[in-house]
């Protein structure tokens, strides 16, 4: 047989030295470092770390949030289907509703995104709550236009969303926002739901 690493604690092992060893984990705050590494680990791109930006504690936000039995709120299933479900307190709600048929006519009503309206019907669900985007920047748009006229305000946000249109700029609104709610984010175009789910798996279980 090929002479292959089949061990998956050794594999991990390996994964996240060579993570500490390449990427820039120094320029990053101690608290954020162990969600950099799990964000690095997702897209196995080191200089992720040098397009970081973060506020606050979000790890200790996110991870107290959780333990008080607040909810997750998702802007898609796929999100959601990276968390590390064992290390989820086991009453933990996960929010999304992207797959509700009414959403779209809601949308057209609204003149925007399923993603965005969507939002709009996260309001009763935000105070505490943990906000996970990994896709639709117009769903971060929208979350910071609704936190901006008085929203409710969850504890912590990781926000990923990935594409060519708007992705870059929603992240970019998040860092300049200056909410005060611990965040973390990457700047540009990258991002997706594999980034965002490790982002909160480290604020579970740090970076192993």
């Amino acid at each position: 047989m090929s002479d292959w690493l089949k061990d998956p604690a050794e594999i991990y092992r390996r994964s996240f030295a060579t993570i500490r060893a390449e990427a820039h984990l120094d320029r990053l705050p101690e608290p954020v470092r162990p969600i950099a590494v799990r964000m690095i680990h997702a897209c196995g791109m080191v200089d992720l770390a040098d397009d970081l930006r973060a506020g606050g504690d979000p790890a200790t936000a996110a991870g107290t949030a959780l333990r008080d039995g607040r909810p997750i709120l998702v802007d898609a299933r796929m999100v959601a289907a990276g968390f590390l479900a064992d290390r989820l307190p086991a009453a933990t709600r996960i929010v999304c509703g992207l797959e509700n048929p009414a959403l779209a006519d809601a949308a057209a009503a609204m003149a925007t995104t399923r993603s965005a309206a969507l939002v709009t019907r996260w309001r009763p669900h935000l105070d505490g709550a943990v906000v996970v985007i990994g896709n639709a920047p117009t769903a971060l748009f929208q979350l910071l236009d609704d936190l901006r006229q008085g929203a409710a305000r969850p504890a912590a946000i990781i926000a990923t969303p990935v594409g060519f249109v708007g992705a870059a700029e929603s992240k970019q609104a998040l860092v300049e926002a200056e909410l005060g709610i611990p965040f973390v984010t990457v700047l540009g175009r990258r991002g997706g739901s594999a980034m965002a789910a490790a982002a909160l798996n480290a604020c579970l279980v740090g970076a192993g």
